[in-house]
């Protein structure tokens, strides 16, 4: 029983690695590599995702210690946001981060389906400064 538990333990201890880093980072770059655009879409609101659950987790280590299942919900939680069946990464950055984050200047007319982040693009005609 003992070695079992051992190999249990360890699993265990990879499994987050493995969900959390090695999975996404292999499908980048498969996404990167392929023509479509949905796959890019997903990781690129994983990496968004998860680099705002580490900061949160930073932030809140003390207390994130004292809860002994944080580790095995969190690797729940970046499992559906991993996970092609269920496009969690997605669906979270499309009801939440796009609606709260980004500044709308467009008003009513931003309530559309936008693919293009605004406050980012340069404004006509100061394009040509970079040229």
């Amino acid at each position: 029983m003992g070695h079992l538990w051992t190999l249990i333990t360890s699993l265990h201890t990879l499994a987050g690695p493995v969900m959390m880093l090695i999975y996404p980072l292999y499908a980048s770059i498969v996404a990167l590599e392929s023509t479509s655009k949905l796959d890019d879409e997903q990781w690129l609101a994983y990496w968004i995702l998860y680099s705002f659950l580490t900061l949160v987790e930073m932030l809140f280590q003390p207390i994130l210690n004292w809860i002994p299942i944080w580790y095995d919900v969190k690797l729940i939680g970046v499992a559906w946001l991993v996970l092609p069946q269920f496009r969690g990464a997605t669906f979270i950055y499309e009801t939440c981060v796009r609606e709260k984050l980004i500044m709308n200047k467009y008003g009513d007319q931003g309530k559309s389906k936008k693919k293009s982040v605004h406050f980012m693009t340069p404004e006509k005609g100061e394009d040509e400064a970079y040229d």
